[in-house]
């Protein structure tokens, strides 16, 4: 007796892999050039391209006596004006005795009526002269913060916290007023964070009604090869590139190689079926 036929389970087909390439290169969103406030001779330039710093961290100093010399200057005009209020205050409570005691001997028919009013009028002038002596001390201390200011930016502080990627600083140099020196090449120094990196990239604009920000994908840098990362797009940008045909997006890194620097190129898959949408 023959057998009877044996049904044979086929596997479900599993989804297809679909992909969308692309390329770009490591970018540090978190980037600063540093200039000069005012003009001086560099006398110190105490790091080095690579050196990782602190914001706040010194990266050069710079020497101008004129800028010595003004603070020391405002801050005796301002002991002047401080010593001057000092006195017209003095004067001040003098003419406020003096009209109390005419007020007092007027009130007992011991002095004319016009000499009270002749002391009201030298108290009223010492109390003017009081309000512009602490005006002039104002006008002063203001004076004092504006030369102070101009010697605290002859040390050139680091804004951000971040590694130096470009510096342009020498020992010996005279450098120019940042009004001077508009210009990237003027500036003294990069500073780049360089812990959060992201990857601007191109993909053809045939694939952006596959792309939504959320998407992951895999990134190679051309300097590591072998070591592929995760990457999610954060960004898609709202126009289409004419000339090239393609879109931008921005992508964040996962666990990307340890010698990641910026400018890096970049090539990536992102995946915009199930594996893509992390499901």
């Amino acid at each position: 007796m023959a057998g009877l036929p044996v049904a044979m389970a086929m596997p479900a087909p599993g989804p297809v892999r679909q992909e969308i390439t692309g390329s770009g290169y490591v970018v540090a969103p978190n980037e600063t050039t540093v200039f000069s406030r005012t003009e001086g001779r560099i006398i110190a330039v105490p790091v080095q391209t690579g050196d990782r710093v602190a914001a706040g961290q010194v990266l050069i100093t710079l020497a101008d006596a004129a800028a010595g010399f003004g603070l020391e200057q405002a801050q005796a005009g301002r002991t002047a004006a401080e010593l001057a209020l000092a006195a017209r205050e003095i004067e001040l409570k003098q003419a406020e005795a003096a009209l109390a005691r005419q007020t007092a001997l007027a009130a007992s028919q011991a002095v004319a009526r016009a000499q009270v009013d002749e002391a009201r009028s030298r108290r009223d002038l010492a109390a003017n002269a009081v309000l512009m002596a602490r005006q002039a001390v104002d006008e002063a201390a203001l004076a004092v913060r504006i030369a102070a200011e101009r010697v605290a930016d002859l040390t050139i502080r680091a804004p951000i916290a971040g590694t130096v990627t470009r510096l342009n600083a020498h020992v010996g140099d005279t450098v120019l007023a940042r009004a001077e020196g508009v210009r990237a090449g003027d500036s003294l120094a990069t500073i780049t964070d360089t812990t959060r990196m992201v990857i601007d990239a191109d993909v053809a604009e045939t694939g952006i009604a596959g792309l939504r920000p959320g998407l992951r994908g895999e990134a190679t840098l051309d300097g590591y090869p072998d070591q592929p990362f995760k990457v999610e797009i954060l960004r898609i940008a709202p126009v289409i590139s004419a000339e090239k045909g393609t879109v931008s997006l921005r992508m964040s890194l996962t666990g990307p190689p340890a010698g990641i620097r910026p400018a890096m190129a970049a090539r990536l898959r992102i995946f915009t079926g199930t594996e893509g949408a992390g499901e």
